[in-house]
């Protein structure tokens, strides 16, 4: 069995330690040995040999420190059969602290960095990296996210990712990168990059491209606590705070996103279930930008605000009839001018739906498929507007293709459900139904 980053969802005891742990030790053995190559290799080998001894021997006490001492085994048995010194093969720079307190944890593994995945982060995010080769890096390396998965975020295919996180990590040996944390007056401008990893981590948790499951909780909780690092690194900086209020208010729904029976979708979720102590803090965020107290960034900042806008309006409206899906419409409108992103032209349809009624929405949908394409939510969408508007025939179709392209097993099985349930008959034009559109907003 061959088991890195992501083989899992998260499940089994293996795949939870490989979700919260990978990113940690390998910042531990990237300070220590200062290879990049041997430090993933060792590292993934460790955790394909725990996954044939655990279920066989059991779980040990300390699960982080025993794959991390094979993991060091590993690595030296490899820079003992390569000779390094002597090849003088190319290492990070590490600096010296750092190094030794790689060298504590080592001896005490169960006392890790307090901040060792910051470091790996504004490693993987260096200005050297191009913003999507430092982007996907990071959610490889830090938070174990499958390539598969990397490229349907990028919409790209599964080998040109593969290519893009080969030549990155190459690029980072080369270059002599610094493996530090630097220091406050350099964080301000590596702070764009760290955010927008965040969030891809997060939604890569919040809505996965493929697995068994509709939440990776694990995945999305790191991006969370990665957001509140830097938050609280930079207290002053407004991206970090606009990123946590956002997270915050989509993570808030989680418990409530799923039940025996599969997806449940926004409308549906028991709301009493909604975290919201979350939801609390995250509008306190939100509120001095509301106000006027600190003013709105411009670039990416002006669209976490523009998206907690919109989670905000979904989070404090006591019941799905009251939501003011007219102000959602205005606000995906107006996100859709600032970032010219496909994927926000079809949230707004969804809500442009609500609004207007489903025939006004699928306007919106028209010619996304260019830019969108193998998204599986597209025909999904498309099919629950055909469904509302009355006609069926369309609407089955549409599921057909999206269940074609679906990769995620429980939004696989809504689908299938939700096709089964189109009537026999096609009823009067102009009819519609009460049913939510599947949007990644909506859940």
């Amino acid at each position: 069995m061959t088991v890195g980053p992501g083989s899992g969802d998260g499940l089994a005891p293996i795949e939870r330690v490989l979700r919260e742990e990978w990113g940690r030790l390998l910042a531990l053995l990237l300070a220590q040995y200062r290879r990049l190559d041997l430090a993933e290799d060792a590292l993934a080998d460790a955790f394909a040999t725990a996954a044939e001894r655990w279920p066989r021997d059991g779980m040990p006490s300390a699960p982080a420190a025993w794959l991390l001492t094979a993991a060091r085994r590993r690595v030296l048995d490899r820079l003992r059969s390569e000779a390094v010194a002597a090849r003088k093969a190319p290492v990070l720079v590490v600096d010296a602290r750092v190094q030794a307190e790689a060298e504590r944890a080592m001896v005490d593994p169960g006392d890790l960095l307090e901040d060792e995945r910051l470091r790996l982060v504004l490693l993987t995010t260096h200005p050297a990296l191009a913003p999507e080769a430092a982007s996907a890096l990071t959610l490889r390396l830090v938070l174990g996210v499958p390539t598969s998965d990397i490229a349907r975020l990028f919409l790209v295919g599964e080998a040109t990712m593969a290519a893009r996180l080969t030549r990155a990590r190459k690029k980072l040996v080369a270059a002599g990168i610094p493996y530090a944390v630097p220091d406050a007056s350099a964080l301000p401008g590596r702070l764009e990059g760290v955010v927008q990893v965040a969030y891809l981590g997060f939604t890569a948790g919040y809505a996965p491209g493929s697995g068994p499951g509709a939440v990776r909780v694990e995945l999305a909780g790191e991006a969370v606590r990665l957001g509140a690092v830097l938050r609280d690194l930079l207290p002053d900086e407004p991206l970090p705070a606009l990123l946590l209020a956002l997270m915050l208010l989509q993570h808030s729904r989680r418990d409530a996103r799923t039940e025996r029976e599969g997806l449940v979708l926004l409308p549906d979720q028991d709301r009493a279930r909604w975290r919201h102590d979350e939801i609390a803090s995250a509008l306190t965020l939100l509120t001095p930008f509301v106000d006027g107290t600190r003013p709105i960034p411009a670039g990416i900042g002006r669209s976490y605000y523009l998206q907690s806008l919109i989670a905000a309006e979904h989070a404090t409206a006591r019941t799905a009839q009251e939501t003011r899906w007219d102000r959602i419409a205005a606000l995906y409108a107006e996100l859709e001018d600032h970032t010219g992103s496909p994927v926000v032209r079809l949230n707004r349809a969804v809500a442009v739906a609500e609004a207007e009624g489903p025939r006004v929405g699928l306007v919106l949908l028209d010619g996304l498929e260019l830019q969108l394409p193998g998204n599986h939510r597209l025909p999904a969408t498309r099919a629950e507007l055909l469904r509302r508007a009355g006609d069926n025939e369309a609407a089955g179709a549409a599921y057909e293709v999206a269940i074609g392209l679906c990769s995620n097993e429980i939004e696989q099985r809504h689908l299938e459900r939700r096709r089964a349930e189109l009537p026999p008959a096609t009823p009067a034009r102009g009819q519609e139904w009460s049913v939510p559109g599947p949007g990644k907003d909506r859940t």
